[in-house]
């Protein structure tokens, strides 16, 4: 039984709220700086994974490939469009000082195997060369400010530093590619499954399968036969004209499209694949008109002038307005050598075997470098069997979209995710 009196007992709540007051007020604090650290993490690492991930892209097994994603990270934190990553409420630039608050993005290291880029237990740990790198590894270290803790011994500089680590590089090779050429030639090994028989640095002449006395290969290149799949999108509503949509896949891969179909390939598809309807093969020296049409969106890679015969296609002079020639336009014999951008870079489908009659089983997909044609300086789209020349590179290049699953293989382009 309580015997104290009602004023005693009002006295002592009064001091326990008294008590509690400052302990209150200590977890307010603790909960708004330790909000805002959690906040301004997020938005280092968001900055860290945007870097990283730029870095990735430009990973393209040549010796200025590094190069080129160091400038690409750099170009996350330029705010000379006024969209730099920043932090504090994007309140302050990554790799800019405010006088109180400092912070440092480094450039991207660079790795050819993912166990070294994120140091695990028995990896060498070491960074690789333009040639080999295939991740990019990013770290940012910051300050951000303390409200609360400050009043604290440990946080008497009112201010503690985070650090943040990406990982991004090329993922598992790609069963479903997407936004890629849909040109099909047949395996020269079914059975090897790096390369399918094809050579690293060969020059091949990329020929339109026909009928009669096949052409000749240009010289010092290996001929090789090819045909054009079907990704004739009839739902298209922008540039809908079928001769307007081979010349943008020409210029720039497959179209994107809501509709798969119309914008990827896959590997072992149930029904496989088939030829364009209008580019069934015809007699040697007489290749269909869309192939033609198909070359001219492929000059639109080394110049920003549509050639002569490709006049004649609707609206070409505002298609072309929307691809920029690659950087590096010149003949290239060894691939490691090419400064450019990728835009020479094709990807396309091995197929079991060319028949323009049947379904063709996709085995995989693997890349060349379009080459300047012979003594000029471009793809020649009034060529008289669809010809042009290649250097088989490999699967050097990362894909903008795909899909894994459905297929097993042990090589082939994969896209840049982050792994870290």
């Amino acid at each position: 039984m309580d015997i104290r009196s009602p004023s005693s007992r009002g006295g002592v709540t009064i001091q326990m709220v008294i008590l509690m007051v400052p302990v209150f007020l200590g977890l307010m604090g603790f909960a708004v700086d330790l909000g805002q650290l959690y906040l301004a993490r997020n938005e280092l690492k968001n900055a860290a994974n945007s870097m990283a991930l730029a870095a990735a892209s430009k990973l393209i097994g040549t010796e200025t490939a590094t190069d080129a994603a160091i400038l690409a990270a750099r170009l996350t934190l330029n705010d000379a469009t006024g969209f730099a990553n920043k932090y504090i409420f994007s309140g302050i630039r990554i790799g800019e000082s405010t006088g109180f608050l400092n912070s440092e993005a480094l450039d991207p290291a660079f790795y050819a195997a993912l166990a070294d880029a994120l140091g695990s237990e028995g990896a060498s740990g070491a960074e690789a060369g333009g040639t080999t790198a295939k991740y990019a590894k990013v770290t940012i270290t910051a300050e951000a400010p303390l409200i609360f803790w400050g009043l604290l011994t440990v946080g008497q500089e009112r201010k503690t530093q985070i650090r943040v680590e990406a990982v991004a590089g090329v993922s598992a090779p790609l069963c479903t590619a997407c936004g890629i050429e849909p040109i099909a030639i047949a395996a020269v090994d079914p059975e090897e499954p790096v390369d399918f028989g094809f050579v690293i640095n060969q020059r091949y002449t990329f020929s339109y399968q026909c009928s009669g006395q096949p052409p000749q290969a240009f010289p010092n290149t290996v001929r090789i036969n090819y045909l054009l799949l079907n990704r004739y999108n009839e739902e298209a509503t922008v540039f809908p004209e079928e001769g307007q949509q081979v010349y943008r896949i020409g210029a720039g891969g497959l179209l994107p499209s809501s509709n798969p179909t119309y914008s990827c390939i896959q590997m072992y598809s149930e029904n496989g694949e088939s030829v364009w309807v209008s580019a069934t093969p015809s007699f040697c020296g007489q290749p269909p008109a869309v192939v033609g049409t198909m070359l001219c969106g492929m000059a639109a890679r080394f110049e920003n002038t549509p050639p002569d015969r490709c006049s004649e296609i609707p609206d070409v002079d505002t298609m072309i307005s929307a691809y920029t020639p690659d950087t590096d336009v010149t003949d290239i014999e060894d691939y490691t050598l090419y400064t450019g951008n990728g835009r020479r870079i094709i990807t396309v489908a091995i197929v079991d075997a060319l028949a323009p009659a049947g379904p063709m089983t996709v085995l995989g997909f693997r890349q060349f470098l379009l080459e300047p044609a012979s003594g000029g300086t471009n793809i020649n789209p009034a060529e008289t069997n669809g010809r042009f020349a290649a250097l088989y590179i490999g699967s050097v290049m990362p894909l903008k979209a795909g899909t894994f699953g459905g297929c097993t293989q042990v090589a082939g382009p994969g896209k840049v995710v982050l792994h870290q």
